[in-house]
């Protein structure tokens, strides 16, 4: 008689090939295999567009009424993001539970308004229940299902496909890929919606007016940037002033301006540089030997996600504000962007 772990082993003998090749794949191999997958059921998606997705588009961009949707199960989870996409980008849009709403929640439809319902197989029982009461308000109805043949499909204004050939589940049960494909129609009407709209950042700002996203969309450069006791020099000042000022400012820079005029600004970094290069004379060295002339600027109305953008643009940490006379009204860092 063998151990009780031989007897353990010998249970998998039952087990299919393909099953015990899987087991066998490393934690990184599966999961580069979901991604494979999905990322292949999102590819073809392109291939099954047709004029629907168009009208759906215009439907809901000519809309009186709100975007509803609904979905079962994770469909339904699906539906949730969705909603909340296309609400915060310009579409007035919310989530109703297919169940709920046959329970009293109807009453939340109105004729006016675009329903877009959620079904993989096109055959689910509480979407279709929903189906008699939506055609007699005449709501345009929206679909997305993997099976344009299904009923789901047929008594729907405009059907979106989001057929996948597989599911990333080992027992293609789980809806994995069929979800993503969901999720990325949905994204889909969105981005195509905002481009309708157009829908631009002070709008997103709008609907994100907390956390750091609303923060940088909505604060403008004047809102944050220093403005007191500005580290400053003129061309002819002495390297010790130079370097006595950027000790004093605390910013690790100095701007030099000569008449009231933004000429340029020397760093910390320009210091050390030329106390290598310089190493006999540095103590000889004015601030027009250092300074780095037209240095990168913004204007104080300036959004921060611009800010953000242009630092990062030129990949520094630190841009001098100033007025359309070139004068020096503050200076803004990158920690001041609270990202």
């Amino acid at each position: 008689m063998g151990s009780p772990l031989h007897k353990s082993l010998n249970q998998y003998d039952i087990i299919p090939n393909k099953f015990i090749k899987s087991i066998s794949m490393t934690l990184s191999e599966i999961a580069k295999n979901v991604f494979n997958i999905e990322a292949a059921a999102i590819a073809k998606l392109s291939e099954y567009l047709t004029v629907d997705f168009d009208q759906a588009v215009y439907s809901i961009q000519n809309s009186k009424g709100k975007l509803i949707i609904s979905g079962m199960g994770k469909s339904g989870l699906i539906g949730k993001k969705i909603a909340a996409t296309l609400a915060s980008t310009g579409t007035p849009s919310f989530f109703l539970h297919p169940a709920e709403a046959y329970h009293g929640d109807l009453g939340m439809i109105e004729p006016n308004d675009i329903v877009l319902l959620l079904s993989y197989s096109g055959e689910t029982d509480e979407i279709l229940r929903l189906m008699p009461f939506l055609k007699n308000q005449k709501n345009i109805i929206i679909s997305m299902s993997g099976n344009p043949n299904s009923t789901l499909a047929k008594n729907s204004n405009y059907h979106l496909n989001i057929s996948v050939e597989k599911e990333a589940c080992p027992l293609k049960l789980a809806p994995t890929s069929s979800t993503t494909a969901t999720l990325v129609m949905g994204d889909a009407l969105a981005v195509a919606l905002m481009n309708k709209k157009e829908f631009k950042d002070e709008n997103f700002a709008k609907f994100h007016p907390g956390g750091t996203l609303g923060r940088r969309l909505i604060t403008t450069v004047s809102d944050v940037m220093q403005r007191e006791n500005l580290p400053i020099c003129k061309p002819r000042d002495s390297i010790k002033d130079v370097i006595s000022q950027i000790g004093i400012g605390k910013l690790g820079l100095v701007v030099v301006i000569e008449q009231e005029k933004t000429l340029g600004i020397i760093t910390d970094g320009d210091i050390r540089r030329a106390m290598d290069t310089h190493e006999s004379n540095f103590f000889g060295l004015l601030a027009s030997d250092l300074c780095t002339s037209s240095p990168k600027t913004i204007n104080a109305d300036s959004r921060l996600t611009k800010a953000s953008d242009k630092m990062t643009e030129n990949k520094i940490n630190t841009l001098l504000v100033t007025n359309n006379q070139n004068k020096l009204i503050g200076i803004i860092q990158m920690y001041d962007l609270g990202i």
